[in-house]
């Protein structure tokens, strides 16, 4: 099996064979929820609401994914961080011990979910015709919690290892499950929005089952669940995991909360029309930010490996390949969705009507998308480099404390109405992704010279 060779390989190349891969991946992966929509939409007769639906379930998935990535992006770091040190052992304990985590969390999700499901879709904005479409989707969904975590939670302990090409085959198998099992259950077995859920939980079986299958059966460091006397002893390895991955848990959290209010304040403003050109946004948003996210993650075990190893020249040189390729996918991308956003609504909705409102508010919540550049890039090195306190703030900043408020003074205090609720992500992009960018600097860069210059002597 092919491995990626932090040791000796040159960091360009280190990260675009870990990068290149993850971005397929990442593609393919958006299709679990991004090819149902598109099929959903197209449902006759009822498509743009059980569009707007699935919309508010939206939210749900991101607590999963975002509990997901507490132990997968919390683990990964550290265990990349150990095996540049060469021990082995504690690499070793650190995955397992993410693993044990995951699949408990996944148990206790499941069970939750079941139990408060249409009560959170409530709480979310969910009216009573909307309830007739989102609630069975969700139930579900819900009974994917435990494979949908491991596919993702797990995926990053695969990359760490060097086996980029294999982390993207876990992903492509259930990608293309799901793209051949949608219009077989939605239209075929006329299932209709159930359909679009089952097929999305037998694909994340698929996933989970290869990702299982390597890490126990064909990586170096194999994965198993805890023994019962290394659950008393992982307490302090467990803490790390959990304090290094909440930054990425706060991020994905806070994405739901701000999904929430969103929801909530445009279907006061606007209807579920706008709930609709919401769902629609998001779409497009986490389509054109996943190439990003895949240069910043695939950066990340070279940059974490290299800190543990002491080389902080190629930690430096990591992170200016990482920011320099970041920076021209940003520009083109800014360039598609101000010049040609009808060609990207159109990937998931043909309902004319839904375009004209749609068109205007994407360019509004776009207008400064290339300061998330600053936000990927602060964020991946503080992840990486295991600072967690700066990890944390930086998540909370920009959603928490800089979205939120936005987005209901914007529409009530300031009378923007539904352009308010838009408005706010500009704002918080560029205060956040600024302020992140520029901390990062004034700590990271010093102590990676400060390093240096002790090696020297």
């Amino acid at each position: 099996m092919k491995r990626i060779d932090f040791d000796n390989g040159k960091i360009t190349t280190n990260i675009l064979q870990a990068a290149l891969p993850m971005l397929v991946a990442q593609i393919l992966s958006l299709l679990y929820n991004i090819v149902d929509r598109i099929y959903i939409a197209r449902i006759p007769n009822i498509g743009t609401a059980a569009l707007g639906a699935v919309g508010l379930c939206f939210p749900i998935i991101v607590i999963i994914t975002a509990f997901s990535n507490l132990f997968g992006s919390g683990g990964a770091p550290l265990f990349s961080i150990e095996r540049g040190r060469g021990d082995k052992k504690r690499a070793g304990m650190i995955m397992n011990t993410s693993f044990f985590m995951l699949s408990v969390c996944a148990i206790v999700l499941m069970c939750i979910g079941f139990i408060f499901a249409r009560p959170i879709l409530i709480l979310f904005g969910a009216s009573e015709n909307a309830l007739v479409y989102a609630y069975p989707y969700i139930m579900i969904y819900l009974i994917g919690t435990f494979p949908s975590m491991i596919a993702t939670g797990m995926n990053p302990f695969i990359n760490a290892q060097g086996y980029a090409t294999t982390g993207m085959i876990s992903v492509v198998i259930g990608a293309i499950a799901n793209i051949v099992l949608d219009p077989l259950f939605i239209f075929m077995l006329d299932l209709g929005i159930r359909g679009a859920a089952i097929a999305t939980v037998l694909s994340q079986c698929l996933s989970a089952g290869f990702v299982l299958y390597f890490l126990s059966k064909k990586a170096e460091y194999k994965v198993r669940l805890l023994y019962k006397e290394e659950i008393r002893t992982c307490g302090k390895d467990a803490k790390n995991i959990v304090s290094l991955g909440t930054a990425g848990f706060v991020m994905q959290l806070t994405n739901s909360l701000v999904s929430i209010c969103c929801n909530n304040v445009l279907s006061a403003t606007g209807g579920d029309v706008y709930v609709s050109v919401m769902t629609i946004i998001s779409s497009v948003r986490q389509m054109i930010e996943t190439p990003i996210w895949s240069i910043s993650e695939g950066s990340s075990p070279v940059i974490s490996y290299n800190y543990g190893a002491k080389r902080p020249k190629k930690v430096i040189e990591a992170w200016i390949t990482m920011s320099v390729l970041a920076l021209i996918y940003s520009l083109i991308a800014w360039s598609v969705i101000l010049f040609a956003p009808k060609f990207l609504i159109g990937i998931f909705s043909s309902d004319k009507s839904l375009m004209i409102d749609t068109v205007p508010a994407m360019k509004l919540y776009f207008s400064a998308f290339i300061f998330m550049l600053f936000q990927y890039t602060g964020q991946t090195m503080f992840k990486s480099l295991n600072k967690k306190k700066q990890a944390i703030f930086f998540s909370i900043l920009r959603k928490v404390i800089i979205v939120v408020p936005m987005t209901y003074m914007f529409p009530y205090v300031f009378h923007m109405g539904s352009n308010g609720v838009f408005m706010a992500e500009p704002v918080s992009n560029v205060i956040g992704g600024s302020l992140c960018f520029i901390v990062m600097l004034l700590t990271v860069l010093p102590e990676l010279k400060q390093m240096n210059s002790d090696l020297s002597s």
